[in-house]
């Protein structure tokens, strides 16, 4: 069963519990893929597509959540948080902070990189490797903290 399949078959059954909040969060969801699939001309979208969709989607969370917490506003942090955690539920398994360096560090080795101007080279060279499993802000924190 692919993703998309996963989603729409778990939006039918939030809707049959009456869980507003989830089948909200999976209608944005298919709407978003929708829109990508429409944005790139393409007849279906791969589950790599949406994996790429539903990571920018959590990384627009993550961002509304940094946003609400600095504005003091908690209770829409909390809604944040409940969409995000839903969003995670489809992507694959997050890597840690450990995983992240360790193919950080294989990187720089085979690209010889050194240097802050190094950090574009060495993030172009992870990313593919990494995209939907790992966070981007995370993983450019990590080469620059490495290159630096």
């Amino acid at each position: 069963m692919g993703i998309l399949d996963k989603i729409n078959s778990d939006m039918v059954v939030a809707m049959k519990a009456k869980d507003q909040m989830r089948t909200n969060v999976l209608r944005n969801l298919k709407s978003a893929i929708k829109y990508s699939q429409i944005e790139r001309k393409a007849s279906e979208m791969t589950d790599e597509d949406i994996i790429g969709v539903l990571s920018s989607v959590a990384k627009k969370h993550r961002d509304s959540i940094e946003q609400f917490e600095s504005g003091g506003r908690n209770d829409l942090v909390a809604q944040e948080k409940g969409e995000l955690e839903i969003v995670l539920s489809y992507l694959p398994q997050q890597m840690s902070a450990e995983e992240i360096s360790s193919v950080v560090d294989a990187a720089v080795g085979e690209l010889g990189a050194s240097g802050p101007s190094a950090v574009g080279l060495v993030m172009k060279a992870i990313m593919p490797k990494v995209r939907g499993r790992a966070d981007g802000k995370l993983v450019k924190e990590i080469v620059t903290r490495r290159l630096s």
